[in-house]
């Protein structure tokens, strides 16, 4: 019986790959150490036991979680942003005071220059957009750091906030023009109502509480009114990023100009358009954490986002995104935003005084920190 030449190469091939050294079989813990998001997962993770010892029950009950995702979720908005930015090797520090500023351009133009409610959203949308492509632009055109660029925008936009609420409305918080209401605005504009304001699945949420498996008012319906419509817009926006980050094009651009911006440019790749549209995309999830901020408090204040930039950071290192560019993870983030959520409003149901809420950010910020530079050193450094 003869054996076909092509089956001896088969299997000469396949007798070369297993004698080969350099192959070797990565255990599924390894594996899993090496994710971007694993830091962030155990953190998580941890962050629940703690809780779940030391809180009440009212913390897991369901209108305790809608109250520490509701926190997540507009962390998150900004932070989805933050990460991409990150990711490409940039950092965008105004994204507090554009949050500020966005609700204010909503709020002057409906209140204040007769214009619609949808018309205002648009404006403050497109406006601040245009400054995410500025602040873009000038980090490539002037070959400043972008921490540079975006500080200075940090102050400008905070002071424009300030200066113009003054300057037309004669004050720094507005929520209404004598009986025209910012609130009754959103409400009763269908598109930006069913956008932006109130609640999702509410009747689902009521029919739990009608059936005894859920927690119920006086009437019948559920404590918990829904899912927020910032939780929402935290998932689609992280479920995108994910998807993008991790199964397009885009996302392998964004990886390879955050790992070497240069050699990327060498590949062909338009390091420029993508940075630039990263900036604009930071500043347009800014805008909507103003937007979803505006509709569920019906004001707009020129001091809202403070200290926000700094978070979505955090979150973003939390969840495995290096300072350095080049690595991390969308649903990382999440799980980063999710632990500011938690650690937030958890701090309430127990007995530690508010304060220790900002150690706890700082010391997990330090062990994010060594950690994704442990993993890259010992994961991905060793591949070159």
């Amino acid at each position: 019986m003869s054996v076909s030449p092509a089956s001896d190469m088969q299997k000469n091939i396949s007798s070369v790959a297993q004698a080969d050294e350099r192959v070797r079989k990565v255990g599924s813990f390894k594996q899993l150490l090496s994710r971007p998001e694993f830091g962030a997962l155990a953190g998580t993770i941890l962050v629940f036991i703690v809780f779940g010892t030391v809180a009440g029950a009212g913390m897991f009950s369901s209108e305790g979680i809608i109250n520490w995702t509701t926190v997540a979720g507009y962390l998150g908005i900004v932070s989805v942003g933050a990460a991409l930015l990150m990711i490409a090797g940039e950092f965008d520090l105004s994204v507090g005071s554009m949050i500020g500023f966005g609700g204010m351009m909503l709020a002057i133009p409906a209140l204040y220059w007769g214009w619609p409610i949808w018309l205002a959203t648009l404006f403050a949308l497109a406006l601040c957009a245009a400054l995410g492509w500025l602040n873009g632009y000038l980090v490539i055109r002037t070959g400043l750091p972008s921490f540079i660029v975006t500080l200075a925008s940090f102050f400008i936009l905070r002071g424009l906030s300030l200066a113009l609420s003054i300057i037309f409305t004669g004050k720094t918080i507005i929520s209404a023009n004598g009986d025209l209401l910012l609130k009754e605005l959103m409400v009763k504009d269908p598109v930006i109502s069913t956008l932006f304001f109130g609640y999702c699945f509410t009747d689902i949420f009521n029919a739990l509480a009608h059936a005894g498996l859920m927690a119920a008012r006086d009437d019948g319906n559920a404590l918990a009114i829904g899912i927020p419509k910032a939780v929402v817009w935290w998932i689609v926006l992280s479920g995108a990023g994910a998807f993008v980050l991790g199964r397009m094009r885009l996302g392998n651009w964004i990886l390879a100009i955050g790992g070497d911006a240069n050699a990327a440019k060498n590949l062909g790749i338009p390091v420029a358009k993508v940075k630039v549209g990263l900036f604009v995309f930071t500043a347009v999830c800014a805008t909507l954490f103003a937007i979803l901020q505006v509709a569920d408090a019906g004001s707009a204040s020129a001091d809202r986002g403070v200290q926000k930039e700094f978070e979505a950071i955090i979150a973003a290192v939390i969840g495995g995104c290096l300072l350095t560019g080049g690595y991390g993870s969308i649903i990382g983030t999440m799980f980063g935003a999710l632990i500011f959520g938690m650690v937030q409003i958890g701090i309430g149901y127990t007995s530690i005084d508010n304060s220790w809420y900002r150690v706890f950010l700082g010391l997990m910020l330090l062990i994010a920190v060594v950690f994704n530079n442990y993993i890259r050193r010992r994961f991905v450094g060793a591949r070159h």
